[in-house]
């Protein structure tokens, strides 16, 4: 009778251990995220959990918790608690490290002032950054290059809270510096381009000449052409840039003449350093431009460009699109 006692209350006492470690935690049905500390012991996290409302005590879980290998590797960070979860199953979370992750897009085609807006809004970056000058901002982040303009990668990167500007800027630097380099190699002969560098700050004009995917190699013909021949590139987004804030949103006759850096009516080659944060498909077309003879190109409009070979033809497509003349044959 004894051993049958003991028998039953071993298998009762089981169960009760196993029930509750296996209890879901106490939870609505709603996600709730947990910060853990570094140096977050597993009795300290019971305890903040309990502190939350989110576990019910009980002394099985210090047994577990000298039992289970998970309860000493917990790792800083924030989690997920999601409903139906248990402690084991919180605690292998965070063994493992699967903190929550948010996002951050850089746009292909913004301004590095963009970027830097954009990242001290994000509330789960912390900036590091702020107030400092694009130069000191190349410093800070260890750019190869003084100005800090065109330097990161467009994409969509996931990272947990807490990231800094700098750690973020640093890993889209890097990833831009693989991108140009996998596509420099890749490049095609006899370009008028003579370093990453170069290609990049053509790649920047193409973006923001363009929407249009189908469009970049053809805009980049032109424009390769034109280095090619000397030809100035007189592009609109250059003198823009180099306006800075004195461009109010219309770009005049003035404003072509006005003699900037970046100014490409005024000056032949490129300009000194990027426009703009180049898509890799900018980079691409900058490296392979599309074969042709057009040395022209004009807005429709409606996002499209038209092409032309000479300045005849240009000046009719001119007079079409930009003008809006119904009678632009002696053109």
């Amino acid at each position: 009778m004894l051993v049958v006692a003991m028998l039953a209350v071993g298998g009762w006492l089981y169960w009760d251990y196993q029930h509750t470690i296996e209890r879901p935690l106490v939870l609505s049905d709603q996600t709730v995220h947990v910060q853990v500390e570094r140096g977050t012991s597993f009795q300290q996290l019971t305890r903040n959990l309990a502190a939350q409302g989110l576990l019910e005590p009980s002394e099985w879980y210090r047994v577990w918790g000298r039992l289970s290998e998970g309860a000493g590797r917990i790792q800083a960070g924030e989690y997920a608690v999601t409903p139906g979860m248990s402690l084991p199953e919180l605690v292998e979370k965070m063994a493992r490290g699967d903190v929550v992750q948010y996002s951050f897009t850089i746009v292909e085609g913004w301004t590095f002032w963009q970027l830097m807006n954009a990242l001290q809004a994000h509330p789960h970056i912390e900036s590091e950054l702020k107030g400092l000058t694009p130069e000191e901002v190349g410093e800070r982040v260890g750019l190869d290059t003084a100005y800090p303009e065109g330097k990161f990668y467009p994409d969509t990167y996931r990272f947990p809270s807490g990231t800094t500007d700098v750690q973020f800027l640093r890993r889209a630097n890097e990833r831009l510096k693989a991108v140009l380099e996998t596509e420099w190699e890749r490049r095609a002969e006899e370009l008028p381009v003579n370093t990453p560098y170069e290609a990049l700050i053509l790649a920047s004009i193409i973006e923001r000449e363009t929407g249009q995917p189908h469009e970049r190699g053809k805009v980049a013909g032109v424009f390769t052409r034109r280095l090619q021949i000397g030809m100035r590139l007189q592009t609109d987004p250059t003198v823009i840039y180099g306006l800075g804030e004195g461009f109010e949103g219309r770009l005049r006759t003035v404003h072509l003449r006005t003699d900037t850096p970046y100014n490409t009516y005024t000056r032949g080659g490129l300009p000194p350093t990027p426009i703009a944060m180049p898509s890799g498909a900018s980079i691409r077309a900058a490296l392979n431009p599309e074969d042709g003879t057009e040395l022209y190109f004009v807005s429709r409009g409606d996002g499209t460009h038209h092409f032309s070979n000479t300045l005849r033809e240009h000046n009719r497509a001119v007079c079409i699109y930009i003008l809006k003349r119904s009678n632009c044959g002696e053109l």
